[in-house]
């Protein structure tokens, strides 16, 4: 059996610590934390038992680099470590433009696949099996999905700094899973997106349609405008069934209005487990052992930041239907697609 591999952090905010309580609990040592503010880095170091380092000296003699930075800094970040001998995980969105996000795909064919886009909910029991029973209800004809719930307390998401809003750091979740109904159910990829967003410097609610390869539309509505209490959920129906499944604020699954049991958690902190953060990284360490390319690969994230770009090339053109990929300028940030001069 190998060693277990070793993790540093690209940051040390909120989601960071997820990855870093998923690597405590699957035995990968966190040995080195970085940050933007030397007061969090030595906070989170401490937590850990790991050095404090500055991002130049990343990976820190770390196997795994995971990248939890702005998006601005994606690119840079990821690229510094894997230069330098280490796989890098990267938080969503990929990247700032869809040029980064290019380079990005370059950099891992280069690397023998050792980037892993973070969508932890691609790697959720609950998402698992919510794909598997919806691609047993026959055709289906309806799929809506909506993340709502209030502004996050941490983070800049709401500056134009950050590249996007709701659409392009939440929308990402909702999206990705849409993505992989569609492929699971034969309706094909997303070829066509219309959306509607509002907010004054950034996006905060956004609505949106995708259309897919054999029509079939589904309905993403992803939102900061929602109360304290979060409404994550996900539906998928046909005229022999109905799949809904709820993340938050309580995990549940039905279908055809009949509770599905879900795996029981193991792990000290359930959510970790439940919402794909341990089988995530479990699976790209077992990826990186057997030099396959990881399930959430960086294509994977380039294929929703053109979703995503394309619903900002809608909005600012009153909601119709644009294709996907959109053409957009791919040196430009998803929010100046909807928001610039």
């Amino acid at each position: 059996m190998s060693e277990p591999k070793s993790i540093a952090l690209c940051g040390a905010g909120m989601i960071s610590g997820a990855h870093a309580m998923a690597a405590q609990i699957l035995g990968m040592p966190v040995v080195a934390v970085a940050s933007r503010s030397q007061e969090k880095s030595t906070e989170r170091a401490n937590q850990l038992k790991a050095k404090s380092v500055e991002y130049s000296q990343l990976p820190g003699g770390a196997d795994i680099v995971v990248v939890a930075t702005p998006p601005a800094q994606h690119f840079d970040h990821a690229v510094y470590s894997l230069q330098r001998g280490a796989a890098v995980i990267i938080e969503k969105p990929l990247a700032y433009t869809l040029n980064e996000a290019d380079r990005l795909v370059s950099h891992a064919e280069q690397n023998a696949q050792k980037i892993l886009y973070a969508e932890n909910l691609a790697y959720a029991p609950i998402v698992h099996a919510f794909i598997k029973r919806a691609a047993s209800i026959g055709s289906v004809t309806h799929m809506s999905f909506r993340t709502v719930q209030s502004l996050p307390a941490w983070g800049d998401f709401t500056t134009a700094e950050w590249g996007g809003g709701a659409l392009f750091d939440l929308g990402v979740h909702p999206i990705a899973i849409a993505v992989l109904v569609g492929r699971a159910i034969g309706a094909g990829e997303v070829v066509a997106v219309s959306a509607k967003l509002e907010g004054e410097i950034t996006d905060t609610h956004a609505e949106i349609e995708l259309t897919f390869t054999n029509g079939l539309k589904a309905s993403v509505v992803s939102s900061w405008q929602g109360s304290e209490t979060p409404e994550w959920n996900l539906q998928v129906a046909s005229d022999q069934g109905v799949v809904r499944a709820e993340l938050m604020p309580n995990l549940n699954l039905e279908h055809n209005g009949e509770e599905v049991a879900l795996p029981t958690p193991t792990a000290p902190i359930p959510f970790i487990q439940q919402f794909g953060y341990t089988g995530q990284l479990q699976a790209f360490a077992e990826d990186l052992a057997n030099h396959t390319t990881p399930f959430m690969d960086v294509e994977f994230g380039r294929w929703l930041m053109e979703i995503v770009c394309a619903g900002y090339v809608s909005a600012r053109q009153n909601s119709t239907d644009v294709v996907v990929p959109s053409g957009c300028n791919r040196f430009t940030a998803p929010l100046q697609l909807w928001k610039s001069a």
